[in-house]
């Protein structure tokens, strides 16, 4: 035998273990409870959303899921901690894909780099952002709120907690020449008072919050960031039909470290797309502003990657400096 051909036989030989070795992986899987990660704080409108997956996802699997909130630095704890977990299906981040993908350029050193250390499994839904102003306020159109805004000049303000939120805010800002400070705050929801008080001016904040406040008649919306109205929200502008263009859509995802064997992969995708199908999914996912949102694996990997480049843009449009 000669030394090329014992070569390609060892390689095959290699595929074939491997391609075994995955195929006991999976039907051994999950052997204990799987963990689903969490980038804010209980009782936050990601929190809602991930325990909502967590229910509907624990029967399928026939294991716990524990819901482990590992919230700041702008979810770089959360990304950093799954990036670096085993790849053995029992860590699963369940989070905006648009936002892990954002941290490449919103930070000047992220702890990692997405691209190569976080896998997609399953995606979820596509949400937008909104522009939010106190219900007492006088602004019913975002034409009223940019106007009157222009006349603060630099002492308007306006409050984000995300990574979209900033954003948004900032694409507003250079599209219509308003000197808006940003206000970050922890969660959405601290910055309700100040908004209620008049110590910031409007906010920019995830459709989960958005829309409750929105119902409670505590805020008022004046527009969303996509480019297009969604089916969950018909009724609300866009801020681009508006005159105002942008189109800045958040989509969630359940992700995995890179190197989860391809069959786990296959498995979580299973389940949430299970899930994900269900009428009542929908109507959750429509209570909070969000369209379904069901991908290969291999087609949402080729979105995140695609949306690496497209945040690039965004921050070098806005003008945003990434954080230290």
């Amino acid at each position: 035998m000669t030394r090329r051909s014992w070569l390609t036989r060892m390689a095959g030989t290699a595929l074939v273990l491997a391609a075994a070795l995955g195929g006991a992986q999976a039907q051994q899987y999950p052997s204990q409870d799987i963990h689903f990660i969490c980038a804010f704080p209980p009782g936050s409108g990601a929190d809602v959303l991930v325990r909502y997956f967590a229910e509907k996802v624990r029967p399928l699997t026939g294991k716990n899921i524990v819901v482990e909130n590992r919230s700041g630095a702008g979810g770089n704890i959360a990304i950093e901690y799954t990036a670096r977990a085993k790849p053995d299906g029992l860590t699963i981040f369940v989070h905006g894909a648009s936002g892990v993908a954002s941290s490449m350029s919103l930070f000047k050193n992220p702890p990692v780099d997405v691209g190569k250390t976080i896998q997609l499994a399953a995606t979820i839904n596509r949400q937008p952002f909104m522009t939010l102003v106190d219900a007492k306020s006088p602004y019913k159109t975002l034409a009223e709120l940019t106007e009157a805004m222009k006349k603060k000049g630099d002492k308007a303000s306006y409050a984000s907690a995300a990574p979209n939120g900033t954003v948004m805010g900032e694409l507003y800002k250079a599209r219509t020449g308003i000197k808006a400070v940003e206000v970050v705050y922890k969660n959405a929801i601290d910055s309700l008072n100040d908004q209620m008080s008049g110590a910031v001016d409007y906010a920019m904040h995830d459709p989960v919050y958005a829309l409750a406040q929105h119902r409670e008649g505590r805020l008022r919306i004046l527009g969303v960031s996509t480019g297009s109205r969604l089916e969950a929200i018909p009724d609300l502008p866009t801020m681009k039909e508006q005159g105002v263009d942008m189109d800045l859509v958040g989509w969630w995802a359940a992700m995995v470290p890179t190197g989860t064997p391809q069959p786990i992969v296959d498995q979580i995708h299973k389940w949430f797309v299970e899930v994900v199908s269900s009428a009542e999914t929908k109507a959750f996912l429509n209570k909070f502003g969000g369209d379904p949102f069901i991908n290969t694996p291999a087609k949402a990997q080729e979105l995140f990657i695609k949306d690496i480049d497209n945040w690039r843009g965004y921050v070098q449009t806005a003008k945003i400096e990434p954080q230290g």
